[in-house]
């Protein structure tokens, strides 16, 4: 039971979506391991580096995973069917044998959420313009569409001020991002490996130097339609919900989502489950979620300029 509650608590704070009563097109195989290309000079530059990552992910209109799965400590591994459409459209359905336990998802108006063992039994919902000002921001301390990134749909937006690429051991980049939000400024760390430019990790840091959230992703995969590159193994971690997740994508198909979108990207209803607006201010939140003190604590090196422009 505590397991699934905690699962509930990551896939909101990353904006999981679910994926139900969709009928699903064929499968379309990825090339297992690919070789790594060398598409980076030795000393790239930021633009060099942005051009490839932001190039990898354009190409991305929609993600299709039948087959993937979802497991953790404290929870059984999880059947899991995911959907992702530009710009903020994702559904995600895990199941249990033949049960539904789990239904999280957005559209480009909300985000939801439903897990079958969660008492008392809701669907639990916010509208986008009212998430960041509201009592459920208090409590969750990434974005909802933060999981679109995790997944590997990764961009440089050249509006905001980056640092780097710093050379780090291992043949791998770093390049920080700095982001205002209403909860205060949020640093990401976008690892990358040095030569084929492939998102390797990322890391969110909030206001307090933080980590709140690590996506490590492996097994990186061609898709020999499109040539775009996407982990085929995620590995979420959230150090202030003390709770981790592995997402296996399995097989993915890229830009070839059919079907209505309408009952794809809509929120269900479950019997027995009333709808709940978590952004209500008259709902009983926590202020903060209170993490271990001394979890992902990164001070942030004195002289760093936050307004780099990208170009």
């Amino acid at each position: 039971m505590d397991g699934y509650r905690r699962a509930f608590t990551l896939l909101l704070s990353a904006g999981l979506v679910c994926l139900s009563g969709c009928p699903w097109m064929s499968r379309m195989l990825w090339r297992p391991s690919p070789p790594i290309p060398h598409v980076l000079s030795p000393s790239p530059t930021l633009e060099e580096v942005a051009q490839v990552v932001n190039g990898n992910s354009s190409q991305i209109q929609s993600l299709l995973a039948t087959g993937a799965t979802l497991s953790g400590p404290g929870f059984p591994r999880l059947q899991t069917n995911l959907a992702f459409q530009r710009p903020k459209r994702f559904r995600l359905q895990a199941e249990l044998l033949t049960s539904t336990e789990l239904d999280v998802g957005s559209n480009d108006d909300l985000f939801w959420f439903w897990v079958k063992r969660n008492e008392p039994p809701a669907v639990y919902y916010c509208r986008r313009e009212q998430f960041a000002m509201s009592p459920a921001r208090q409590m969750i301390p990434i974005e909802p569409d933060w999981l679109i990134e995790a997944l590997g749909v990764v961009e440089f937006d050249p509006a905001l001020p980056h640092e780097g690429p710093i050379a780090l051991p291992d043949g791998r980049l770093e390049v920080r991002t700095f982001r205002e939000t209403p909860a205060g400024p949020v640093t990401k760390s976008t690892i990358l490996h040095a030569q084929s430019g492939w998102v390797l990790e990322q890391r969110f840091y909030d206001a307090a130097n933080r980590l709140v959230a690590r996506a490590v992703a492996s097994r990186h995969q061609r898709d020999p339609l499109t040539g775009v590159t996407l982990p085929g193994v995620v590995d979420i971690s959230c150090p202030l919900a003390q709770f981790s997740v592995r997402i296996d994508l399995g097989k993915v198909e890229v830009n070839r989502l059919s079907g209505d979108p309408g009952e794809l990207w809509a929120m269900p209803t479950y019997h027995g489950a009333p709808l709940v607006d978590v952004c209500d201010p008259s709902l009983p939140f926590p202020t903060s979620m209170t993490p271990p003190a001394a979890v992902g604590v990164r001070p942030r090196p004195p002289g760093r300029a936050w307004q780099r422009p990208m170009y």
